[in-house]
């Protein structure tokens, strides 16, 4: 279930999507103009809608992270005691992208400039024209889920393009237009000419950044639930970013820092650490060893989806047989393929001799992480426009 206010002509609508094993579906739409937007009222439709649906039926409530739904989520939960509110990862993924551009004066100033080029470009017909005789049709535009993803996915099409963005303004039609002499023009120029600062400082850019783009695209893929895989990609993530800076700490610490902050104040929960323990991907890998953390977040969970103690324990006895990968868990199908099927469809093909643990399995590894469809409200053309030209 996700939820999400947007603006437009005065008038704010809440709109509440259903996920389930068979997708995502619109459930319904209320139109809050006159609605005050605190977490008391918040907490009111949510719950309003989980009695619709039926509390039995639900195992997470998902919202961006503003502070009214974080306040509305805690009040969700504490009425509510058989689900959980869990913000938006690809909003949280968002604000960690937002951080690095808010934060690091380097990303600030390179994102800044980006921005100015194909500002200036897409202005002017006669440039979008030559810019594209010369990226052979390729846009420097990259559209993103979110709208702090798009800025450094540009600066990565701007540094696929460099050569092609050099060739156009040393070409000709550059230097014999009007363009080339006036003052942005020769401004404009400038950057894409500036090897030793611009061109440098893109490169550290997106070797933070994209990492975590790739976490975000992820949590917003179609394709499969991500909750079993969102632990896991945090991670490997973060150790990429430390390879990318060849393992010297002062140059990604930084950048761990502020995915830390976000991650350990909000992204993190029980439902990330209990998928990633009962994905069989990361299960039966050499290198999987769950700790302290991962263990309260199981049975966290445990403890609020099940409330029945009998049943609480009956799973956890079950637990011993897939972890030693006893019965079905062990057969020569369900090995080859704990890296090939979806972790709900293993489960389900395979985990027949414990009903119980099977149930509370998929229900978690069917979860989606994010409430994509409100996240896609942002968009890729603040990279065009500025607040005059809108």
């Amino acid at each position: 279930m996700s939820d999400g206010w947007s603006d437009k002509k005065r008038r704010s609508i809440c709109n509440f999507l259903v996920n389930s094993p068979m997708g995502t579906i619109f459930l319904s739409s209320i139109d809050t103009s006159d609605i005050s937007k605190t977490g008391q009222k918040v907490f009111e439709m949510l719950d309003e809608v989980v009695e619709k649906v039926g509390e039995e039926n639900i195992v997470q409530v998902v919202t961006d992270n503003a502070s009214n739904y974080k306040l509305a989520g805690e009040m969700l939960m504490e009425k509510r005691k058989r689900l959980f509110w869990t913000p938006c990862a690809a909003h949280c993924i968002d604000l960690m992208l937002e951080d690095f551009e808010k934060h690091i004066q380097l990303h600030r100033a390179t994102i800044a400039k980006g921005k100015r080029i194909v500002s200036y470009i897409y202005s002017r017909t006669n440039l979008i024209h030559w810019m594209k005789e010369f990226t052979k049709g390729t846009e420097l535009i990259r559209p993103a889920v979110t709208r702090f993803a798009t800025s450094y996915l540009t600066l990565r099409r701007l540094h696929e393009q460099k050569g092609a963005l050099l060739s156009l303004f040393s070409s000709n039609k550059w230097r014999s237009s009007r363009f080339s002499s006036s003052t942005k023009g020769k401004r404009i120029a400038a950057i894409v000419f500036d090897n030793r600062y611009f061109w440098a400082y893109v490169v550290v850019c997106l070797k933070a950044a994209i990492p975590l783009i790739k976490v975000l695209r992820l949590v917003d893929s179609d394709e499969k639930p991500a909750m079993g895989f969102l632990y896991e990609a945090m991670d490997r993530a973060k150790e990429q970013i430390q390879q990318n800076f060849n393992n010297v700490q002062k140059r990604y610490e930084p950048i761990w820092d502020i995915i830390d902050k976000r991650w350990e104040s909000q992204l993190h929960h029980p439902l990330h650490a209990a998928a990633y323990f009962l994905n069989p991907h990361f299960h039966y890998s050499p290198n999987f060893q769950p700790d302290a953390e991962i263990k309260i977040g199981l049975y966290n969970c445990l403890a609020r989806m099940v409330p029945d103690a009998n049943e609480r324990v009956t799973i956890d006895l079950q637990m011993d047989a897939f972890k030693s990968a006893r019965g079905l868990f062990g057969i020569q199908n369900a090995i080859l393929t704990r890296n090939k099927k979806s972790p709900a469809d293993w489960w389900e093909s395979y985990g027949d001799e414990c009903p119980e643990l099977k149930r509370f399995a998929i229900r978690i590894l069917s979860l989606t992480c994010s409430s994509s469809g409100c996240e896609r409200n942002w968009s890729a053309f603040e990279m065009v426009h500025s607040k005059r030209r809108n």
